[in-house]
């Protein structure tokens, strides 16, 4: 082994650097997360093409070769970005796993899609954008990230079809409903407040919102707790 490779080993190795290694991952967990919500914003203003990484490094207030240091190249960081809300939207749906009660895990995951376009509006467009102009850049995390994730929750929803908690429904076309409305806040908010004649939704009325979204949908798939059925 040489004299370096050793010293690393030690390095790696002893008590008292693990608080620098700390200090080291929050910093780059900091820097990656303040470019990707930078990249977010641009992407979903300029959509890929339109955007450069000399702007997400102007937006983000830092030197272009920093961006490079975490990202090597624009669509490395537009991808990831894809990711990073793929992995949000992907959390939201632990409601399904969390309880075999359609009716709390339904109402919990529209809650939680809501809160997402509330959140991540810029995001969502930027998935959007994707999505319209033929997911050239995605398809690998559509068959196989996607599509396995959307059929665990089909087989959660038909099991509950076959007990009798839910109406016969397509499983996917409900899904696809929920994504539709929910993300319709944040693709098309301009929309929303130019036919509401407002300038913006407050905490008040996001919230009444939702509460009207998660019943309407919880009515059209005729949901019921077990044992009320």
């Amino acid at each position: 082994m040489r004299h370096d490779e050793a010293t690393a080993d030690i390095a790696e190795n002893d008590p008292a650097s693990a608080p620098l290694r700390r200090r080291k991952a929050h910093i780059r967990e900091s820097n990656e997360a303040h470019l990707l919500a930078c990249a977010e914003a641009v992407f979903a203003e300029r959509g890929l093409e339109g955007a450069s990484t000399a702007m997400i490094a102007e937006r983000a207030g830092l030197p272009k070769a920093n961006l490079h240091y975490y990202f090597p190249t624009k669509l490395a960081l537009y991808r990831r970005v894809l990711e990073d809300l793929f992995e949000d939207w992907h959390r939201a749906a632990d409601t399904f796993e969390g309880s075999d009660d359609p009716v709390a895990a339904i109402s919990g995951y529209v809650r939680a899609k809501m809160e997402l376009s509330r959140r991540r509006p810029l995001g969502s467009k930027v998935w959007a954008n994707e999505i319209i102009h033929g997911a050239e850049h995605m398809q690998d995390i559509l068959t196989q990230r996607v599509k396995p994730w959307l059929e665990s929750r089909v087989t959660v929803v038909e099991d509950w079809i076959a007990r009798g908690l839910l109406a016969p429904v397509n499983a996917q076309t409900l899904m696809y409903m929920i994504w539709a409305t929910t993300q319709h806040y944040a693709d098309f908010d301009a929309q929303i407040l130019a036919l509401g004649g407002k300038r913006a939704l407050t905490q008040k009325s996001f919230d009444a919102s939702t509460e009207e979204v998660v019943q309407l949908v919880i009515r059209a798939c005729g949901a019921v707790s077990p044992g009320r059925g």
